[in-house]
C-alpha cells in the first residue's frame, strides 16, 4: 500500500463526482439562471443606470435647463438630422414638465431605477417572482406599443422597442417553462 497515491480530502470532488458528497449522498444541485436570463438582468441594470444618469444630468443642468435643452436639440439635429426627432421632442417635453416639479420627478426616476435593479437581482439569482415580474412588466406594454405603431406614422425606434420587449418576454417565458413555473 505504500505505492498508492495519498488522497487529499480537502480537494473538491472531480467533475465525475459532481452531485455526490463524500459520504455518497446525493447533493442538491443549485438552480442557476441561464445565460439568456443573465443577459436580460444585465439589460435591466443598464436601463436602471441609464435612468439614474439621465436624472443626474437633468438635475445638474436643471437651473439652466431651457438653454441646455435648446443646445442639445440643435446639436442633435445638426449631427443626426431628423433621426429620432419624435423621441427627442418627447424627451424635451418630459424634461420641461419635470423641471416644474423636481422632487416628484426624481422620486419617479428612483422608483423606476429601483424596480429595474430589483428585477435584475431577482433574475440573476433565479428567483421565481422575478420571472413573473419580467413577463408581466414587459407584457403589459405590448398592446400599447402595437397601438402606437398602428395609429402613428411608422417609426423604426418604436418597432425596435416592440421587438426587443417581445424577445425579452419570449426568453423569460421559455425559461419559466423549462423550470416548470408554468
Amino acid at each position: 500500500m505504500a505505492n498508492l497515491p495519498r488522497q487529499d480530502n480537502r480537494l473538491p470532488p472531480s467533475s465525475k463526482d459532481k452531485g455526490v458528497t463524500m459520504n455518497g449522498q446525493q447533493e442538491k444541485s443549485r438552480s442557476t439562471a441561464s445565460e439568456s436570463i443573465k443577459a436580460v438582468a444585465i439589460y435591466e441594470v443598464v436601463k436602471g443606470v441609464g435612468a439614474l444618469l439621465g436624472a443626474g444630468a437633468l438635475w445638474w443642468w436643471h437651473t439652466n435647463l431651457e438653454h441646455w435643452l435648446t443646445t442639445a436639440t440643435v446639436t442633435w439635429q445638426h449631427s443626426f438630422g431628423h433621426m429620432l426627432a419624435p423621441q427627442i421632442d418627447s424627451a424635451v417635453r418630459i424634461a420641461q414638465q419635470a423641471s416644474k416639479n423636481w422632487p416628484m420627478f426624481l422620486l419617479l426616476i428612483f422608483a423606476y431605477a429601483s424596480l429595474r435593479f430589483l428585477e435584475a437581482y431577482g433574475l440573476w439569482h433565479d428567483k421565481t417572482w422575478a420571472y413573473w415580474f419580467g413577463v408581466l412588466g414587459y407584457g403589459v406594454f405590448i398592446p400599447i406599443e402595437i397601438y402606437y405603431l398602428i395609429v402613428s406614422p411608422f417609426d423604426w425606434f418604436k418597432l425596435g422597442i416592440l421587438v426587443s420587449n417581445l424577445l425579452i418576454i419570449i426568453v423569460v417565458y421559455r425559461n419559466m417553462k423549462r423550470k416548470g413555473l408554468i
